[in-house]
Parts: structure tokens; sequence; C-alpha cells
């Protein structure tokens, strides 16, 4: 499982003009789910994001999610598992099929919940106009592979 964290002041995502999700100050989340990844894959990426120190406090990555106040939303963002080896089309030939995929997009985003972090989502598989305000900025990319973060 690939994920993309962005610390935000700020975002939202939009279906057909609608907002679904949004949070204020937390993170935003990439969550790609690739073949072969197994519910231990989003629980241990939704672990470390919950205990992850990466606001300001007493130092400038000091502080986790929960003790800020902080918001989550997770978005379904297959395209992180294409490649671009081959030709110039990508090849999704990595990513997990969609009907495992999206339950464990959504398994990502009840682990946060059961962390006790306030969590917003996207829609899977819909075409979504993402907006944030990336606070720092601050991106870091997690892997999870067969349940422990690389």
């Amino acid at each position: 499982m690939l994920t993309v964290i962005q610390r935000v002041s700020r975002a939202s995502v939009r279906v057909d003009g609608e907002v679904v999700g949004a949070v204020e100050r937390g993170a935003m989340l990439l969550v790609a789910v690739e073949r072969g990844d197994v519910e231990a894959d989003a629980v241990a990426t939704a672990k470390k994001i919950a205990s992850l120190r990466f606001f300001p406090g007493a130092t400038p990555m000091d502080r986790t999610l929960a003790e800020v106040g902080g918001g989550v939303l997770v978005i379904s963002q297959f395209t992180l598992a294409g490649t671009l080896r081959k030709g110039r089309r990508p090849s999704f030939d990595g990513a997990e099929l969609p009907e495992r995929a999206r339950a464990l997009y959504e398994a990502v985003a009840e682990a946060l919940r059961a962390e006790g972090l306030t969590v917003a989502t996207g829609r899977f598989a819909a075409h979504m106009e993402v907006e944030l305000v990336n606070d720092g900025p601050v991106t870091f990319l997690l892997r999870s592979v067969a349940g422990q973060v690389q």
C-alpha cells in the first residue's frame, strides 16, 4: 500500500460540483492499494499516520494529528500504483482490482477512526476535484508491505 501524506491547512474533494469530504488543519492522504495488499497494510498505515509527529510544537515536527485536533481527508488514488517504464501510457498492472481496493481503502479510513481521528473521504472510483493548501509544504511517502511499514 502506498500513501502520500500531506500536512494541510485545509483540503476538500468535490464530485459533480458537490463537496463530499473536507477537513481544516490536518492531513490529506492519497492512498493506492497495490496487488497483494492485505488488511494488515491498512492498519499499519493508519497506525503510523496516527502516531506520526509532523506538526510544529517545541520543534518543527513535534505533534501528532490528535494533539493538534487535526482531521484526515482520505482519497483513493490508484494512479500512484502506476508505472511509467514502458511506452507513453502508464501501466496500472500493479493496482489492485477495484472490489478489493475499495475494501482496503475503506479499511484505512476505519482504522484511522479507530485511532480516534476525525476522517472524511472522497468517493471511490469517482472523478474527483481535490483542493488543498499544503502546510509547509510537508509531504511524505509511506509504503506498507505485508503489514509492515517500509
